[in-house]
C-alpha cells in the first residue's frame, strides 16, 4: 500500500545537492585553522550565493517576531465590547427618545440609569445585566457581548471556537459545557493515575470514550490523552502569557467581564478548572512568560492567545537555526512550522540545509578519528585537491596561454593503464576497453559509443622525480595572511602528482622553528604557529636525506618563503635561534642547498613579501644553485608552484633551456 505525505517544497526533479561549493568553503576554513566540524557549521550558518544559510532563516524569524510584536496590541476584545455597548446604548437611548407612550417617569429614570453608568466598560456591563432593555437592538447588541466573550473565553483554550460558535444556540452552549466538564474529570482521572497497566487501560478507554462523545471540538484530531494534553497545554500557557502581558487595569477588566460570558460564570469556573488541570500535568510549558506589543492592531482572546503560539514557535525555531546545544542537527528544524511562519522558501532553504549536513556527514567526505573529533577523509582532500588544481590551471591557461594538464606523465611509452577520457586529453584511445564500456552499458546492435565510454592510454613518463616542497610555516606567513595560499599550493601539488604523475614522489616538509615531514592532511588541517624561526637548514637537510632515498629519480626542489633563515639545527639536535640571522645560521643552509646541487636537484625558490633584502639573499641563494627565484602574488603561488614542477618534468636539455630568463623577476604569469 502507498503512502502519501504533504509536499515539502523544493524541485522534485532538480539533482542531488552539490557539495562542491561546500567541500571548498569547508576546506577553506580548515586550511585557515578551523576544525571540519566547526568549519562545516560556519558554511551552513553562512550559506553561499544561492544558499540561504541558517543567519539568514534566523533573520527572517526575528523579523517575523518583532512584526507581530509591534503591528498588534492585545486591548482588542475590549474595545470589541466598547463599540457594542456604545451601539447598544445609543439604540436604547434613541428608542426612549421616540417612544411618546412610555410614561414620562420611567423614561427619566431610564435615561438616569444609563447616565449614570461607571466609565468602566466592565462594570457598565455588569450593571446592565438586569436592566430591562426596551429597544430589541439595544438588547440585541448587548447579548452580543455576552455571547462574544463566552466565545472569546473558548477561543483561548481551543482554536476556531470563536468562529464555529457564532450564531450558536442554548443547546450548542449547553455541549460546550458538557465537554468542559467531562475534559475536566478525563484530565483529574489521567492526574490520579498511579502508572500502571491497569490504569493506564482505564485512562485510555475514558479518552476513547471522551473522543466518540466530543471529537468534534477537536479537529487535530489527537490519539491518546498525552497528545491532548500537550496540545490543550500549548494553548493555554499561551493564554496565560497573553494575561501576563496585559495591564494591572486590563486583567481586572477582562476578569469582570469574563463573569457575563453566556450570562453565567459556570463557563469561567469550567475554564480555570481545566487551566489548574493542565498546568498540573504540564509544569514544564512556558505559563510565567511575557511580551511587550506595540501596535496598534487590537486582538481578541483567541487571536492574541494564537499570536502567543506564533511567538512560543518562533523563538523555537530561532533555537533550532542556533544549532547552538551540542549534538544539534539541522533535522532538529521543524520544516512545518518554518513554511507557516516565514514562508515556504525559507522551509526549501532549511530542507537544502539539511541535505547538505546530511550529505557532507554521510558521502565519507567528513570522518571521525580515534579521538572523536571529524576530519577531511581522503575523499575529500582529492575532491578539495581537484577543485584547487582546476583553479590552478585556469590561471595557469589566462596567463600564459597553456591549458590543463592532464597527461598522466609527459609523451613516453604507454604505462599499460588506461583512465577515463576528460576535457582537453590528446592521448591516443584505448579503442578495446572503449567498445567494452559501450558493449557493457548498452548491449545493443550496432554499438553506439558515448562520451563516458571513452578511455584513453596512460603514457609513463620518460623520468621520475622526486619532488621535496618545502613551506614556510614560520609566523610571519601567518601574520601576513600566507598561511592558507601556502596550504592550497601543497595541496594542489599533491593532487596533481596523485592524479597524473603516480610515478613521481612527493615530500612535504614544514619548516619553522624546526622542519619536519608532514602527510598532506596533517599540513591541511596545521594551525597557525606562532614560534619565531625560519630553519630552512633543518628543511633542506629533510630534503637531501628524501631525494637520497631516490637515486634514479630527478631530485626537484621547491621552497616556499617569506623570510631568511633564522635557525639551524646543532649537532646535537638542538635548534639555534637568531635574529638577525646569524652568518653561522647562513653557512649551515648553505651547506644544505649545495648538497642538493651535488644530488642534481632542481631548485626553485618562491619568495613571498617585498622585502628588498630578502629578495638579494634569496636571489643569490638561487643563482648559486643555478636555480630559480619567483616572486608571485599570493593568489598565484599555487600556479607558480605548480608550473614550475612541470618545468622539472620537461624533457628539454637543461632546466634553464626550457625556461630561459621566463623566471626572472616576478614570473611569467603575473
Amino acid at each position: 500500500m502507498s503512502r502519501f505525505t504533504r509536499y515539502d517544497g523544493g524541485d522534485p526533479l532538480a539533482p542531488p545537492v552539490d557539495l562542491a561549493d561546500a567541500l571548498d568553503a569547508i576546506g577553506q576554513d580548515v586550511m585557515a585553522g578551523y576544525s571540519p566540524e566547526h568549519a562545516m557549521r560556519e558554511y551552513l550558518r553562512r550559506g553561499s550565493e544561492d544558499q540561504a544559510g541558517l543567519d539568514e532563516l534566523a533573520r527572517r524569524v526575528a523579523e517575523r517576531r518583532q512584526e507581530i510584536l509591534q503591528r498588534n496590541n492585545l486591548d482588542g476584545t475590549m474595545r470589541e465590547v466598547r463599540e457594542l455597548l456604545d451601539k447598544a446604548l445609543l439604540a436604547e437611548r434613541g428608542q426612549l427618545a421616540r417612544d411618546i407612550t412610555m410614561d414620562d417617569g420611567d423614561r427619566d429614570f431610564r435615561e438616569m440609569v444609563l447616565d449614570n453608568l461607571p466609565p468602566s466598560t466592565p462594570a457598565a456591563v455588569s450593571e446592565l445585566s438586569s436592566y430591562d432593555w426596551q429597544s430589541s437592538e439595544a438588547r440585541e447588541s448587548y447579548e452580543q457581548i455576552k455571547d462574544l466573550l463566552g466565545r472569546e473565553l473558548l477561543d483561548q483554550r481551543f482554536a476556531g471556537m470563536k468562529q464555529a460558535l457564532e450564531g450558536a444556540t442554548d443547546e450548542d452552549r449547553a455541549a460546550v459545557q458538557e465537554m468542559l466538564g467531562d475534559l475536566n474529570e478525563l484530565l483529574e482521572k489521567h492526574a490520579q493515575s498511579d502508572g500502571s497497566d491497569e490504569d493506564r487501560a482505564a485512562v485510555d478507554e475514558a479518552f476513547g470514550e471522551f473522543m466518540e462523545k466530543h471529537g468534534d471540538f477537536f479537529p487535530e484530531g489527537p490519539q491518546d490523552i498525552d497528545e491532548l494534553l500537550d496540545q490543550l497545554a500549548q494553548r493555554a500557557a499561551a493564554a496565560q502569557r497573553m494575561l501576563n502581558s496585559m495591564t494591572e487595569e486590563q486583567r481586572q477588566e477582562l476578569m469582570e467581564l469574563s463573569q457575563q460570558a453566556f450570562g453565567s460564570p459556570q463557563l469561567m469556573e469550567q475554564l480555570a478548572r481545566m487551566d489548574a488541570n493542565l498546568q498540573a500535568l504540564r509544569p514544564g510549558e512556558d505559563w510565567s512568560g511575557s511580551e511587550g506589543f506595540e501596535g496598534e492592531q487590537g486582538m481578541g482572546l483567541g487571536d492574541g492567545t494564537g499570536a502567543f503560539q506564533d511567538l512560543a514557535q518562533l523563538d523555537a525555531l530561532a533555537d533550532q537555526l542556533a544549532q547552538s546545544h551540542r549534538g544539534a542537527r539541522l533535522d532538529d528544524v521543524d520544516l512545518e512550522a518554518l513554511a507557516r511562519q516565514v514562508g515556504d522558501d525559507a522551509a526549501v532553504a532549511a530542507k537544502t540545509l539539511q541535505e547538505l549536513e546530511r550529505a557532507l556527514r554521510d558521502s565519507g567526505y567528513l570522518k571521525r578519528g580515534s579521538d572523536g573529533e571529524l576530519r577531511l577523509s581522503p575523499k575529500a582532500m582529492r575532491q578539495l585537491g581537484k577543485a584547487l588544481l582546476r583553479d590552478v590551471a585556469d590561471r595557469m591557461s589566462g596567463r600564459s596561454g597553456a591549458r590543463e594538464t592532464r597527461t598522466t606523465g609527459l609523451a613516453g611509452e604507454p604505462s599499460g593503464a588506461s583512465r577515463r577520457w576528460e576535457f582537453g586529453d590528446t592521448e591516443p584511445w584505448d579503442v578495446s576497453r572503449t567498445i567494452t564500456n559501450a558493449v557493457l552499458r548498452d548491449g545493443g546492435s550496432p554499438v553506439r559509443i558515448q562520451v563516458d565510454d571513452i578511455e584513453v592510454v596512460e603514457t609513463e613518463a620518460r623520468t621520475q622525480a622526486a619532488v621535496a616542497l618545502l613551506v614556510d610555516t614560520s609566523f610571519s606567513m601567518a601574520m601576513d595572511g600566507r598561511w592558507v595560499p601556502m596550504k592550497r599550493t601543497a595541496l594542489a601539488l599533491h593532487q596533481l602528482i596523485r592524479s597524473r604523475f603516480r610515478g613521481d614522489d612527493l615530500q612535504l616538509i614544514a619548516f619553522g622553528r624546526h622542519a619536519q615531514v608532514m602527510e598532506i592532511e596533517d599540513l591541511t588541517g596545521l594551525d597557525a604557529r606562532w614560534d619565531k624561526g625560519t630553519n630552512l637548514h633543518h628543511g633542506l637537510l629533510l630534503a637531501n636525506r628524501f631525494f637520497r632515498k631516490h637515486p634514479n629519480a630527478q631530485p626537484v626542489l621547491l621552497v616556499v618563503t617569506d623570510g631568511e633563515p633564522t635557525a639551524h639545527l646543532e649537532s646535537d639536535g638542538e635548534v639555534w635561534f637568531s635574529y638577525p640571522p646569524h652568518p653561522l645560521t647562513i653557512a649551515h643552509s648553505v651547506r644544505e642547498l649545495d648538497a642538493a646541487a651535488r644530488l642534481g636537484a632542481q631548485v626553485t625558490f618562491f619568495r613571498l613579501g617585498e622585502d628588498p633584502g630578502l629578495a638579494r639573499f634569496i636571489d643569490s641563494m638561487a643563482r648559486r644553485v643555478d636555480g630559480r627565484m619567483v616572486s608571485p602574488e599570493l593568489d598565484d603561488l599555487g600556479a607558480a608552484v605548480v608550473g614550475s614542477y612541470l618545468g622539472s618534468r620537461s624533457p628539454a636539455s637543461s632546466y634553464r633551456e626550457q625556461f630561459g630568463d621566463l623566471y626572472g623577476g616576478r614570473g611569467f604569469w603575473v
